[in-house]
């Protein structure tokens, strides 16, 4: 995601007063040492997505409420007065680094599974991820969670986990806590890839070829459930489809489509992205990326979906090579300093606007470069260099084609229908 999306994503709240606790669902097994959670505060979803396939017919049945998915990322409320935010360390490789490669998958036993042993052998390398968020009115906060893939730091985790953040720190269990920064990301993919300052000598997970998974395979789901930090959470399942394809919305206009996911049973929770879904040789196969929710208060989801390992690694290695395209974004981008939304009828009747499509401007940040340009809330922004601009998919990839410090012509029309274009000189700004 961009810039635009975290400032102005439509937020379902929960009701009130918070239902107490669910039973622990069939499969949870607590690790070693593990408490039980308190009840969840009334938070927010990061985000609802659903199956493109039966989206339609879900939503009509369900009367409005539906059935969806939502990405398992644990947003806290913003806590903090609007102010000024220091950058994010954006990092590129310093130079190639070798391209990480997917083990042998052990096959399945007989549908069985170890789960003391797995559990072992893939915890130590599972961490808890924090972030602060920068919002429209000051900052927040969010969890999530990730695997350690190199022992010198290096972090494989959702991008939606990272994304809008201004600040990233990282718990490893037995050796403390590491500030840490984005190297590179592919928001089509929602993968990230980040690093830990001053690491070293850390356990690691193996990541197995993902090709060879089927249906019937046992997994384990291992995350930062509900945020909690500690020991992570473990529940067990088994592979109930391969190769799918979900659609996630922000809930304001934007989507993406994520494809070859691994959809599993083994319970998730919000928290878990980033997570590993793990096969009886303790090897991961995929990264827990979102779970079906059947009500706007359920706070866990039998039925989850993961980044396969073997698509997540065409990422990781992209970055580690310092090869960025058009998908995959390495070190600091662009940062203007809006958030959007995609401008429909609707909004333009609402709004008495002169345009009915583009990317409408909901927020400025104070002090930022759209500010300083005159760039005002309900403008819409139509042109970004040689780019024309009709969505917010498409306003976020012209901005993050270019680096902090460039300057880069842009035009809106104001609330009053009068037409501006200006030099505008980028800098940096939260995570992507």
């Amino acid at each position: 995601m961009s810039e635009f999306e975290p400032q102005s994503r439509e937020l379902i709240p929960l009701e009130p007063q918070a239902p107490p606790p669910p039973p622990a669902p069939e499969g949870w097994i607590p690790p070693p040492s593990y408490l039980p959670p308190a009840p969840a505060p009334q938070q927010p979803w990061a985000r609802w997505i659903a199956v493109v396939t039966v989206v339609a017919t879900i939503l009509a049945a369900g009367g409005g409420l539906g059935i969806g998915l939502t990405m398992a990322r644990y947003l806290h409320p913003s806590t903090h007065a609007a102010q000024t935010a220091t950058l994010p360390k954006t990092t590129e490789p310093s130079s190639a680094t070798a391209p990480i490669s997917a083990a042998t998958p052990s096959t399945s036993q007989n549908g069985t599974i170890n789960v003391q042993a797995v559990t072992a052998k893939v915890a130590p390398a599972i961490v808890d991820i924090n972030t602060v968020v920068q919002t429209s009115t000051g900052t927040g906060s969010a969890a999530g969670t990730g695997m350690i893939i190199t022992s010198s730091g290096e972090v494989l985790t959702n991008n939606h986990v990272v994304d809008g953040s201004i600040s990233i720190s990282v718990v490893v269990s037995g050796k403390g806590t590491y500030t840490a920064h984005v190297i590179g990301v592919s928001p089509t993919a929602d993968v990230a890839l980040i690093q830990l300052e001053g690491a070293s000598g850390l356990p690691t997970v193996t990541i197995a070829d993902s090709s060879g998974v089927k249906v019937g395979d046992p997994v384990l789901a291992i995350g930062n459930a509900l945020g909690q930090g500690g020991a992570p959470t473990v529940t067990q399942g088994q592979v109930t489809a391969t190769d799918q394809t979900i659609t996630a919305s922000e809930g304001n206009g934007h989507s993406e489509t994520l494809n070859g996911m691994i959809q599993s049973d083994a319970t998730i929770s919000p928290g878990d992205s980033g997570g590993a879904l793990v096969n009886s040789a303790g090897q991961v196969i995929g990264m827990i990326t979102a779970g079906e929710a059947t009500s706007f208060r359920t706070s866990s989801s039998p039925i989850g979906y993961a980044v396969s390992t073997n698509n997540a690694l065409v990422v990781v290695n992209q970055v580690r090579s310092g090869q960025a395209t058009a998908d995959v974004i390495i070190g600091a981008v662009g940062y203007m300093g809006v958030s959007v939304r995609d401008l429909d009828p609707q909004l333009a009747a609402q709004y008495n606007l002169s345009l009915t499509s583009g990317a409408l401007v909901w927020t400025v940040q104070a002090g930022s470069p759209a500010e300083q340009a005159g760039i005002t809330k309900l403008s819409v922004i139509t042109k970004v260099g040689g780019a024309s601009i009709a969505t917010t998919d498409a306003l976020g990839k012209a901005i993050h084609s270019y680096k902090p410090g460039a300057s880069v012509s842009v035009t809106w029309i104001d609330q009053g229908g009068a037409s501006h274009t200006k030099s505008v000189t980028l800098t940096t700004g939260p995570n992507i």
